[in-house]
């Protein structure tokens, strides 16, 4: 049978259109793919998003991807929409909140490829702290490995638990569910346990926020604290041929295979479980001791831009 591109289909009670286009440049996979996949992990996807503002990453026919916050004007009124303050821009933005399979197959209709909950829950609390480990281009994935058991050394010797996944991309994610922490504590116990992590070998890791202090290093990155947003367990990234967020399990790091799975066979490698569910620890408490050290870790973005100051300065300077 030979579909029309333009035929509209129903799922979930969503109209959607074009469902045989390319989902975007080199992803080897279509919008069908993607509803597809939604439709298939929802019941792993939902927990990650529900009551979470919903930042997402879109990409159009032949446009560069752009990320939104703000859902449009025309979306459906059924979707749930978490309003929140923005310092950055002075102005409330209007997230949507992915509560239901509709909603998530309303996002993949509006090519919406890439999910980033916020850090913080529904209720604005800290119930994470997450480090994101970027390797330097054209490192070996060994290298991020190795990073993600430095940063498990450091959690154990805090007497923390946490769960590691791909982020999709070229790096890794170890998120670590706590209870009972302010905002700005579980910030600064994430800033201390990169440092700890970081001074378990400083040759191969690194705290710089600035790219041009890391020197080869894979970044140790505290900074998705607060209002930080971290891509979805199971969720798709905009990189070729369109992999796949998933968890791995500490033992099985060096199994990774970069790029893999994909939209295309994420559901079906996966099939009924829910290794990310399973691996993820009871919520813990902070001990104030990481805490405190934190504190005395300035927020990285605040170092980074003194430190861009006083360069700049430098450079003026005869």
């Amino acid at each position: 049978m030979v579909r029309d591109a333009g035929a509209v289909e129903v799922h979930e009670g969503v109209e959607l259109a074009h469902l045989d286009d390319e989902l975007f440049d080199g992803a080897e996979a279509t919008k069908r793919d993607l509803v597809a996949h939604v439709e298939a992990l929802a019941d792993r996807l939902l927990p990650e998003l529900a009551g979470r503002p919903l930042t997402v990453v879109r990409v159009r026919p032949r446009q560069r991807p752009f990320v939104q916050k703000n859902l449009p004007a025309s979306a459906p009124s059924w979707i749930p929409v978490r309003e929140v303050w923005s310092e950055a821009s002075h102005r409330t933005v209007r997230y949507p909140v992915a509560d239901d399979l509709r909603t998530l197959v309303w996002l993949a209709g509006q090519r919406a490829v890439e999910l980033h909950p916020a850090v913080l829950d529904g209720e604005g609390r800290a119930s994470r702290l997450v480090l994101d480990l970027d390797p330097p281009e054209g490192a070996p994935f060994a290298a991020v490995v190795a990073a993600a058991r430095l940063v498990r050394r450091a959690l154990d010797d805090a007497g923390l638990r946490g769960a590691v996944k791909t982020s999709g991309a070229k790096g890794l994610h170890v998120v670590v569910p706590v209870r009972d922490v302010a905002v700005e504590d579980a910030a600064a116990a994430t800033r201390a346990l990169a440092a700890r992590a970081e001074r378990l070998d400083p040759a191969a890791t690194t705290t710089a926020f600035l790219l041009a202090d890391r020197r080869g290093r894979v970044y140790l990155d505290p900074t998705r604290a607060g209002g930080g947003t971290l891509a979805c367990a199971y969720g798709p990234r905009i990189r070729p041929g369109a992999p796949v967020s998933v968890p791995v399990a500490w033992d099985a790091l060096d199994d990774v295979v970069p790029g893999r799975p994909t939209l295309r066979d994420a559901a079906r490698l996966l099939g009924d479980g829910d290794p990310w569910r399973e691996s993820l620890p009871a919520p813990q408490p902070v001990p104030q001791d990481l805490v405190a050290e934190g504190r005395a870790i300035p927020s990285p973005r605040a170092a980074a831009m003194h430190e861009g100051k006083r360069r700049a300065r430098a450079r003026r300077e005869p």
